[in-house]
């Protein structure tokens, strides 16, 4: 996006320290009452800024729903989602897994129950969204991408085809986009720094050129770079930590 991503404001979301989250499942949700007011925060904020674009960065991928939901609603029906990442994020309350960051797709097209997409001020459609480099289901959920008719690019297509995902986007008629990109689509060999990895995907450098070419052709108005996991920092400072010389 060059200068136009050139920043105007930072909008920090409040989330409580005060005590240490007990992982409790609440209508089928992971601390969803603490999910809940994360959003609720979040939306108050964009409704407060109003931006233009949204850049989010850290956090896991269900950090992609209030903004991706608000743009939405800014933007309407002409407005695409590109979901790379290794999972399609489809879980839904009740299922095995009980992490709303395994949901974030599944709440973004409108299909959690109405205790989250009450929360949302729009959805999207199966017709408008396309995952990239989806390589690992949770059960049954392979079976509910296919159900949902919610369409993925392989790693391996997007290789052949680096223009596949701007020929879909005129396809549809799309001229607004917004991007999720959770770096366990990534393949470790190329770098690992994310919470999950699974062999086999997108290199930095695929990412990075499938983001430039949506910019170059459509108005690209939200990007999440999500899941970074510095496992080398963090074992640097184990390590240094360790050695007892370090701490006198």
């Amino acid at each position: 996006m060059g200068e136009r991503l050139r920043r105007e404001s930072t909008a920090v979301v409040p989330v409580s320290t005060a005590k240490p989250l007990d992982r409790s499942v609440t209508d089928g949700i992971s601390n969803w009452p603490e999910i809940k007011e994360q959003t609720q925060a979040a939306l108050k904020l964009l409704d407060e800024h109003n931006p233009e674009r949204i850049i989010t960065l850290g956090g896991e991928c269900a950090v992609s729903v209030a903004p991706f939901a608000w743009l939405k609603k800014k933007y309407g029906p002409k407005t695409a989602i590109v979901w790379i990442d290794a999972h399609c994020d489809l879980n839904l309350p009740g299922d095995t897994y009980s992490g709303y960051h395994a949901m974030a797709l599944a709440a973004l097209l409108g299909k959690c129950p109405e205790q989250v997409t009450s929360l949302l001020p729009a959805t999207f459609t199966a017709e408008q969204t396309q995952v990239v480099g989806l390589r690992d289901w949770d059960v049954g959920i392979q079976a509910r991408q296919q159900e949902w008719g919610v369409k993925h690019v392989t790693s391996k297509e997007l290789r052949q085809s680096p223009d596949t995902i701007n020929q879909w986007l005129k396809t549809i008629g799309a001229e607004h986009v917004v991007i999720h990109f959770d770096m366990d689509a990534l393949e470790p060999t190329d770098l690992f720094s994310a919470v999950a990895a699974v062999p086999h995907d997108v290199t930095t450098a695929e990412v990075v050129s499938l983001i430039n070419r949506v910019d170059h052709e459509f108005n690209l108005v939200g990007l999440t770079i999500a899941e970074p996991m510095p496992r080398i920092a963090i074992k640097l400072r184990n390590m240094l930590h360790g050695i007892k010389l370090m701490q006198d």
